[in-house]
């Protein structure tokens, strides 16, 4: 069964959502405050986390930091700060998606849905993407650059997927927001040059002299990956 970690100071609230995923058949667990988290993460092994941004002692963006420091679990940030800015920081350090308070419940089991899809390998067939000193495990969701595993998000990877399996193509901001279905980009397609910023960072890549990810003015990005 599928594992959701909720992590909410509102505890009404959060008794909310766990009653509207278990009816998807979903397993949860609730935490209350941020502290317990990293623990809980190693201990219980959880799918997909829900963050609060806004909690006492330790804000949610602060605690995501920690987080990716140890983990690549598919985080979703529930806050009702609702901003553009606070959206982009949560890309910026990690979140794979940000649904502001108040929402839809269907909505967030929608994207919990679609993330967890991309996540899960269900549609792929056991194949590997090899090119210069990168390689791509696309069931088991893992990259190794020389050799060394990288941490990324699944997002993150995603990008990263949908650069290889189509190299040496120019693939504009608005192709790369069709593809990342599942994420709030909304109108403003800047979240995306953040994505390939946090991307770039993790490949050691130089925008100046790149050897991955290129930036085509005016027109998207390319990538120079030849193939193994």
């Amino acid at each position: 069964m599928t594992k959701i970690l909720i992590l909410d100071d509102d505890e009404q609230f959060s008794q909310l959502l766990v009653e509207y995923l278990t009816r998807f058949g979903f397993e949860t667990i609730q935490l209350f405050h941020p502290a317990q988290a990293l623990a809980v993460i190693a201990q219980e092994k959880p799918d997909l986390m829900t963050l609060d941004v806004m909690m006492p002692g330790m804000d949610g963006f602060a605690l995501l930091k920690e987080i990716r420091q140890q983990s690549g679990l598919p985080v979703i940030m529930l806050t009702a700060r609702g901003e553009v800015t606070d959206r982009v920081v949560g890309l910026e350090i990690g979140a794979d998606d940000y649904l502001s308070k108040p929402f839809e419940p269907r909505e967030l089991v929608a994207r919990i849905q679609t993330i967890l899809r991309r996540t899960s390998g269900e549609t792929q067939k056991g194949n590997h993407l090899e090119f210069d000193g990168l390689k791509l495990d696309l069931i088991k969701h893992e990259v190794f650059l020389e050799g060394q595993s990288l941490d990324l998000t699944s997002t993150e990877f995603e990008l990263l997927k949908l650069f290889a399996l189509q190299a040496g193509e120019v693939l504009s901001r608005d192709q790369l927001m069709n593809e990342l279905a599942g994420v709030e980009w909304e109108s403003y397609n800047r979240s995306i040059d953040v994505l390939v910023s946090r991307l770039r960072q993790k490949l050691g890549d130089d925008p100046k002299h790149p050897k991955y990810l290129k930036t085509v003015w005016g027109s998207g990005y390319l990538f120079l990956g030849l193939r193994a």
